[in-house]
């Protein structure tokens, strides 16, 4: 199980994929949790959850420690699978309890009240493309496979070639 969840094959695609989901989430993460780049805040953003959403609190804060932890992770490449998931969750949420109703593009003249959901569409294949393939090159999963591997006597690239991950 360990060493499927930290399998990658060092394919620097889905390095880039990972890399940028990461940087994007992180900065979303960082406006909800943090107040960075003129976010509300924790305590702002788990009330508007609350009172606006009907989401409960520790829901709410669990998709906030999605959003920036999952990115942070996605960033250096640490448990990969595991942050990507938690990102899609919240995308599935978000384009159902909130997106869907407001059709399939983003609102980039102000003449809706909400943006559609192709935003959480291309996330989530984003995290889908993470997850069944791994965190890539440069990522900590990628060392501590190797380092798992090493001391379960299993070796390393076999079966592992581009379009053959098992």
């Amino acid at each position: 199980m360990l060493t499927w969840l930290l399998g990658t094959d060092g394919d620097w695609v889905i390095t880039i994929v990972r890399i940028v989901l990461g940087v994007v989430f992180f900065a979303h993460g960082a406006q909800k949790a943090l107040g960075w780049f003129g976010g509300a805040g924790l305590q702002n953003t788990v009330r508007v959850f609350r009172e606006q959403l009907q989401i409960p609190a520790p829901l709410a804060v669990l998709s906030i420690a999605a959003e920036f932890l999952g990115g942070l992770g996605l960033i250096v490449g640490l448990l990969s699978r595991i942050a990507a998931f938690g990102i899609a969750v919240v995308m599935v949420v978000a384009l159902i309890a909130v997106h869907g109703k407001f059709g399939f593009f983003m609102n980039w003249y102000g003449e809706k009240k909400g943006h559609g959901i192709e935003y959480h569409i291309l996330v989530l294949a984003l995290a889908l493309a993470v997850m069944i393939r791994g965190a890539g090159a440069l990522s900590l999963d990628q060392v501590l496979y190797q380092h798992v591997s090493a001391q379960n006597g299993v070796t390393v690239g076999v079966g592992t070639e581009r379009g053959q991950w098992q």
